[in-house]
């Protein structure tokens, strides 16, 4: 599949980039980052039992893999894990919305990773 990024699937690296406390709240979501072990860019989703059902939960997960398999290899940061965590707003908010409220989160996370060095 053209402009995958690789996945996190375990919980202790879900665990390790939250406890890095770098994050971008917006609207439709919440991006965690902190820099990855290896050379590639990550990507783990969430949505907890607050977004919704199960249906309401897969549907707001797609939404964020879709934006993800868009936005990441062009947007994000090389050797960088980030998490994507799915909010109420993100199953009715609009593509386009979304799709901003991702490009902003990762702008202002590459800032904090910039200021930080």
């Amino acid at each position: 599949m053209p402009g995958a990024v690789a996945r996190l699937k375990r919980r202790r690296e879900f665990l390790r980039v939250a406890a890095a406390r770098r994050k971008a709240v917006t609207p439709g979501m919440v991006v965690q980052a902190c820099d990855g072990e290896g050379e590639t860019t990550r990507v783990g989703f969430t949505a907890s039992r607050k977004v919704g059902n199960a249906v309401l939960r897969n549907r707001a997960r797609r939404r964020l893999k879709a934006l993800a398999e868009e936005l990441l290899p062009q947007r994000g940061l090389a050797s960088t894990d980030y998490v994507l965590i799915a909010r109420q707003a993100t199953v009715e908010r609009g593509f386009g919305d979304l799709r901003r409220d991702l490009e902003s989160a990762l702008d202002r996370l590459a800032r904090k990773r910039s200021d930080q060095t």
